[in-house]
């Protein structure tokens, strides 16, 4: 089987919403019918029994997901109240991050030669497993026991996501039919989107569930993957997924003579790097943090009321005033509840995940970008650059935050967020379209190769890197009487800004070296910011297909989904 096909992620996505599906006939199951489900099988074909694989896989995976974003938050969040700095807690999920790494070029393998059913239900049992070793985190043990268990166990879970992903991206390829002209294709495309905002639902309910008490966090979540796995177990074929044709090799697969490929992957690293450099660690320990000025000698307190100190901040018995919860976390920040944390970056991953998946349809189409070039994500990459640009400049100089005034603050908060979620998806989907367009030659070497290590090495050096400038960059915040109350989260949010900044423009320029200079790039029907190289006629071609990829959008009804 070729692996690519196994390993597609999010590109899965991009290539299907233009219109640019390659069917093989590779994978053991898939049908290569290209008639369009009959009204006999219900609404719209789910009910043929051809498409219980994508029903079944698509429940374990998308049950999964949740689960894959609650543990971050829960880690996190627990790891945060136990007074862990952003770097400690960042080193917590190194091995989550490499696992994906490494898992991504094993995954493949596996799945080729085993199935979709033998990799599902191993990612399934590990996700168990990574959750049970949580429960194992005692309060008496030294920060340094505490990192190395937590981490260890965050392997697993880091492991059981990527083997349980290549069935969900898998299915994809098992049921979409040849024809680009039916319901089911635009289904599959709609669902398929929709893994992205389940996790960002888990991100929520992870932190929700901290309020009640971190172990009710971990049974719950161990209950939704406990209802995914008979489902993957007993719903599947043994043979589903299993290889029809010679096998990739490993030296196949590290293969690196794509030059376009590569370098895309070079940028892709940075691309995912822009957004990890604040996102996964310095922003929901910037929201946890108190007020600097309402900590210290100068706000008494009493043990007996937990109102007497801002959010954020703890009575701390022996000296009766309040107290940072976390001195490594900092202060000068809203000291926000848990379950705030985890709607602001559920938020973000749902905004994130419908973006993406509507980008050709509501942005690259109407502003005659699909498909989309190098040309095109270069304008896109920069764009990227404002919204975090914009943060550290408000963050640095902005009275809103100097004086600290707290509704100001927040709006720029969920300004720069929205905008940035908004650009970074665009840029996502048009990466993901552009990884299919330069492997149509050389689709071994892209299968598990640098490209889709490039997502795992972006948000590592991203995750790392932003514990390192959070916990440094502030400096300490000395207020009145001598009492330090931890370092500036301010400041040290506003240099993690500068490093995700820089990143997206290095993304950018790294783009600009790919050979594909023949299009060019429009804003629209009647802006041309580059001519394109191509001969008028094929221009014209490009159009047609573009317009007719946009009516049968327009054709589909998106709301006949909730009615099945």
């Amino acid at each position: 089987m070729m692996l690519n096909e196994e390993k597609k992620d999010d590109a899965v996505l991009a290539q299907e919403s233009n219109g640019s599906v390659h069917n093989e006939d590779a994978l053991a199951g898939s049908s290569n019918t290209t008639e369009p489900p009959t009204a006999k099988h219900g609404c719209f074909g789910l009910a043929d029994p051809k498409l219980r694989p994508f029903v079944i896989i698509s429940i374990t995976y998308l049950l999964f997901t949740v689960t894959d974003g609650a543990i971050r938050m829960i880690v996190l969040l627990h790891a945060y109240n136990k007074s862990f700095s952003a770097l400690e807690v960042a080193i917590m999920f190194t091995l989550y991050e490499l696992a994906g790494v490494f898992t991504n070029l094993a995954a493949g393998l596996m799945g080729a030669r085993w199935g979709i059913r033998f990799c599902s239900v191993l990612g399934l049992s590990l996700q168990i497993l990574s959750y049970g070793l949580l429960f194992g985190w005692q309060d008496d043990w030294t920060k340094q026991q505490a990192i190395v268990y937590v981490t260890i166990a965050q392997m697993f879970a880091g492991v059981a996501k990527d083997l349980t992903k290549l069935g969900g991206k898998t299915v994809t390829k098992l049921v979409t039919p040849e024809g680009r002209d039916t319901r089911l294709f635009h289904i599959v495309s709609l669902l398929t989107g929709w893994k992205n905002s389940l996790k960002g639902v888990g991100y929520f309910l992870g932190s929700a569930l901290l309020e009640i008490g971190y172990e009710a966090a971990l049974w719950t979540m161990i209950a939704l993957i406990l209802l995914a796995l008979p489902f993957a177990v007993f719903g599947l074929s043994k043979d589903l997924g299993t290889a029809k044709k010679k096998n990739a090799s490993w030296r196949e697969i590290f293969v690196l003579d794509n030059w376009n490929l590569n370098v895309l992957s070079f940028a892709r690293m940075f691309l995912f790097a822009s957004r990890d450099f604040w996102f996964e660690v310095p922003l929901p320990f910037y929201l946890r943090s108190p007020n600097c000025y309402a900590l210290g000698p100068e706000f008494t307190c009493t043990i007996d009321d937990p109102d007497s100190c801002t959010s954020g901040a703890a009575c701390d018995p022996e000296v009766d005033y309040c107290t940072n919860i976390n001195m490594g976390g900092g202060c000068g920040g809203p000291g926000v509840q848990r379950a705030v944390v985890g709607a602001f970056l559920g938020g973000y991953i749902i905004l994130y995940g419908q973006v993406q998946s509507w980008t050709p349809q509501l942005v690259t189409g109407p502003l005659r970008q699909t498909p989309p070039n190098k040309i095109t994500e270069m304008f896109w990459g920069l764009i990227n650059c404002y919204p975090t640009m914009i943060g550290a400049i408000v963050f640095f100089k902005g009275e809103v935050f100097m004086s600290y005034q707290l509704e100001g603050m927040m709006g720029w908060l969920v300004t720069i967020i929205v905008t940035f979620a908004i650009i970074f998806a665009i840029n996502s989907s048009i990466h993901s379209f552009l990884v299919v367009k330069y492997a149509a030659a050389d689709k071994v070497a892209v299968s598990v190769g640098l490209y889709y290590m490039a997502n795992a090495m972006g948000r590592l050096v991203g995750t790392l890197g932003s514990g390192f400038i959070y916990t440094y960059a502030g400096g300490d915040s000395y207020i009145s009487d001598g009492y330090n109350a931890g370092s500036d989260a301010r400041i040290g949010l506003a240099a993690c800004f500068v490093a995700g900044t820089v990143c997206s423009f290095l993304a950018a320029i790294i783009t600009v070296y790919i050979k594909d200079d023949d299009s060019g790039l429009k804003c629209g029907p009647c802006w041309t910011i580059v001519e394109s190289k191509e001969a008028d006629d094929d221009e014209g071609d490009e159009q047609e297909v573009t317009e007719t990829d946009r009516v049968e959008m327009e054709q589909f009804d998106s709301s006949e989904i909730i009615s099945c």
